[in-house]
């Protein structure tokens, strides 16, 4: 089962490399990080999606980040009420003969365009993972030519 973590840090040289030496030397797999300061410039913020199999993995997890130095708080967001989001990037084929059918998935998954080319357009979509991946097979049938991801982000509400 995929769990959302979030972990306060302080902003230090190698605190990330440590947080991911000890999710790789217990054999854990991350599927999702996302890290930025805090309105505080001494802390930063890391959102991840960790595998756990069980509770008691995640238990684990949860108390080797707890023994690190650097880490202030850590928080799982697995059974709270939180938000989460997730940013995408991607740019698919284009022609201005599709523009009203591009335009018209779009506006259906509330993304937008940024940029048009003659051949391609970039859209940019934040959503829940479930819409991002409606909205990837939506664009499927134009050619979707690259893709980037933030990775989820998430809050408690």
């Amino acid at each position: 089962m995929k769990h959302t973590i979030s972990i306060l840090v302080e902003n230090k040289f190698g605190v990330l490399a440590r947080i991911a030496g000890l999710f790789s030397a217990r054999g854990y797999n991350i599927t999702s990080l996302a890290v930025s300061e805090t309105l505080d410039p001494g802390t930063s913020y890391l959102t991840m999606v960790v595998e756990a199999k069980d509770e008691k993995i995640l238990e684990q997890i949860k108390k080797q980040l707890n023994k690190l130095i650097d880490v202030i708080s850590v928080t799982d967001f697995t059974k709270k009420d939180h938000i989460e989001r997730e940013l995408i990037l991607i740019k698919v084929n284009y022609s201005v003969k599709d523009k009203a059918r591009l335009e018209g998935i779009i506006h259906k998954y509330l993304a937008k365009i940024i940029k048009y080319k003659s051949d391609t357009a970039i859209i940019e979509a934040v959503g829940e993972q479930e819409q991002i991946k409606a909205l990837l097979d939506s664009l499927g049938q134009f050619g979707v030519k690259e893709l980037v991801r933030s990775g989820k982000l998430a809050i408690q509400s």
